[in-house]
């Protein structure tokens, strides 16, 4: 399992965290920018030295600088807050002295209660929703294909936006809610077909394209604008 920790470097003028990803199957250190924590991670050996990270990092500087300045500013779920639902930009409004709930009317996600749960509320109504859109596809697609899907979970995930297991359960990234409908459709699409094909072969592909007709438009949307899902909440 990994072993995370983190060190603490002055980089550029500006103190810099970096979690440490330890892992048994990690060969070389390695530095990747993580979208989902506004910043960088190392991944490296479980046996590696920690001030081969910090070398790592240091050698590596003036790229790593320029890849956290590209970051775009993380969005927090505040009053006022511009966050896209189901691929269009909403406004978060806060609505007091009300029992606490959430809808969504004319461009405004509507947020009742106080403004301390505000937040929570937020991410708690955008899993419902993820939820709500997602399993009725599931089942629906699943049916097309002669396939039954045993069980749907809508989570939080780092790094994938969805995954197929072998007991047929299919887990899903909340943030899909966030994207087009067609994107959220075609990942959908995509972990169905794995209920047929548990490979990325040519059988598995022709399998997404009779599932969505979104397959290549969504699949360069996810690639060029999906980790930017990440910078909400």
């Amino acid at each position: 399992m990994p072993v995370t920790r983190e060190i603490c470097l002055n980089l550029g003028g500006r103190p810099i965290t970096v979690p440490i990803r330890r892992h048994r199957r990690a060969r070389q250190i390695t530095i990747h920018i993580d979208a989902s924590l506004g910043g960088a991670k190392i991944i490296m050996p479980l046996y590696a030295a920690l001030a081969d990270a910090k070398a790592a990092v240091r050698e590596h500087e003036d790229w790593l600088l320029d890849r956290l300045a590209k970051l775009p500013p993380r969005v927090s779920f505040a009053d006022g807050a511009i966050i896209p639902f189901r691929g269009v930009d909403h406004r978060i409004r806060h609505v007091p002295g009300v029992r606490g709930v959430v809808e969504c009317v004319d461009g405004e996600i509507r947020v009742f209660g106080r403004a301390e749960h505000l937040s929570r509320r937020v991410t708690d109504w955008l899993k419902s929703e993820a939820a709500r859109a997602i399993s009725p596809l599931c089942v629906g697609k699943a049916e097309k294909i002669g396939r039954r899907v045993r069980r749907v979970i809508v989570r939080s995930q780092r790094s994938r936006w969805g995954s197929c297991g072998a007991n047929g359960h299919l887990s899903f990234n909340w943030r899909l809610i966030l994207a087009p409908d067609s994107v959220l459709d075609y990942v959908v699409a995509h972990e169905v077909a794995h209920l047929l094909e548990m490979n990325h072969s040519p059988a598995f592909w022709r399998a997404v394209q009779r599932l969505t007709p979104h397959m290549e438009r969504s699949r360069e949307w996810l690639n060029g604008k999906g980790q930017q899902l990440y910078r909400y909440g």
